[in-house]
């Protein structure tokens, strides 16, 4: 109750500031609402058929600051029950605000999603706060996006935030350099810090992306004695009829013994056909152990070698569907992926998906249980079929 009276408090302060801002005409409101439903086949200890019931909104502030400047914030609203509120629940540690509130027919959660500012000036942007800093173009895997790990797994997943700064140049059209510096992953750690530099260029036919950074931090890896890790990365993307992005990121710690362990490479291509309507992507991930895409640095995958295929087809501007696969190859395992999206009017959308996990042990009963299976090994509960339907409103 004390938590959530903080946060009562928080958004009061918040929409009272709102208010003097719209009195000045300087204060936008915006936002998405969506109301999604779940089915969950379990496998292993899971219930045999589970559901789950959230309603969450994402509310977004934007206020100019002065001439140049602008203060933008985002919170996320969230009332949650069955499958979903398990979900929250287990992730709680990991919430940025004030932590779940669990009663009597749902869970319910607020938390911060971004708080931060921009000063514009003709060629420099300076801008602070918890907001997102990105890198790489890989549309999939992202080798390069090491602050904020991507999961194709969970494509609608919104990226996290950190909390720093950053200072962008534009010397000239299509250039852009990049500094910047984020609080440590710890942030109870006052002796950790991240910091680096970028550079991107743009021609017609190809971009271009390289990447330095450093951190101190004494919890990367788990098992690291040595407190000083330094990123590099280069990232590709040129438009020669199809598509083509290369994307990869090494980490070099004193602890990484193999060059491979500190890899991470994604490759892949798109191509459209039948003018357009239907896209191919395919796009393949090598992860090394201590990678910036592996576990062991706060990422999503174990084994090595990854191919994401996936084909999407636009029947009208308001309708598309589209059917993926995730492939496994170190342990054979795979994940489909069904959507299917329908624009119901300019601010109303609805979309289903589902997952469907697959292994060796799934068609074998072996014990050969995959990454991508049902149930991965060293896991009690998993998934043999997960489908979710959502309507998502946008104000």
């Amino acid at each position: 109750m004390i938590k959530f009276a903080a946060l009562f408090a928080f958004l009061s302060a918040c929409f009272f500031v709102g208010e003097v801002f719209a009195q000045r005409g300087g204060l936008g409101f915006s936002g998405i609402f969506e109301s999604c439903v779940s089915a969950n086949v379990g496998a292993g200890e899971a219930s045999a058929l589970s559901y789950g019931f959230e309603e969450y909104a994402n509310i977004r502030m934007q206020a100019r600051l002065g001439e140049n400047g602008t203060f933008f914030g985002a919170i996320n609203l969230i009332a949650a029950a069955g499958n979903y509120a398990v979900a929250m629940a287990a992730l709680e540690e990991n919430l940025q605000f004030g932590g779940i509130n669990i009663g009597q027919n749902y869970a319910a959660l607020i938390e911060l999603e971004r708080l931060h500012f921009r000063i514009r000036g003709e060629k420099l942007n300076f801008d602070g706060g918890l907001m997102r800093i990105p890198f790489g173009f890989s549309a999939v895997w992202g080798s390069s996006d090491f602050l904020n790990p991507k999961n194709p797994l969970k494509p609608d997943a919104r990226p996290r935030a950190v909390l720093g700064n950053s200072l962008s140049w534009f010397p000239v059209h299509g250039l852009k350099f990049q500094g910047f510096a984020v609080a440590g992953r710890d942030p109870l750690d006052p002796n950790a810090a991240l910091a680096g530099i970028s550079a991107d260029k743009h021609w017609e036919k190809l971009s271009a992306q390289i990447l330095y950074s450093f951190e101190r931090s004494e919890i990367f890896p788990a098992t690291n004695l040595n407190p000083w890790t330094h990123r590099t990365s280069v990232s590709l993307k040129a438009d020669l009829g199809a598509g083509f992005i290369l994307d990869m990121l090494y980490t070099q710690n004193k602890e990484i013994a193999k060059f491979a362990d500190g890899l991470s490479l994604s490759a892949g291509f798109d191509y459209s056909f039948s003018d357009g309507n239907l896209i191919f992507l395919a796009e393949y991930l090598y992860n090394g152990a201590a990678s910036s895409t592996s576990v062991a640095s706060g990422a999503n995958f174990f084994n090595r070698n990854y191919l994401y295929t996936g084909l999407t087809y636009r029947f009208s501007n308001f309708t598309n569907a589209g059917l993926a696969l995730i492939s496994g190859f170190d342990d054979a395992s795979f994940a489909g992926l069904l959507t299917f999206n329908r624009q119901i009017s300019q601010a109303i959308s609805l979309s289903v998906a589902a997952n469907i996990p697959m292994d060796k042990n799934l068609f074998n009963g072996d014990g050969n249980f995959g990454e991508l299976g049902p149930r991965p090994f060293g896991v009690a509960a998993g998934s043999h079929f997960y489908l979710e339907t959502k309507l998502r409103m946008r104000f």
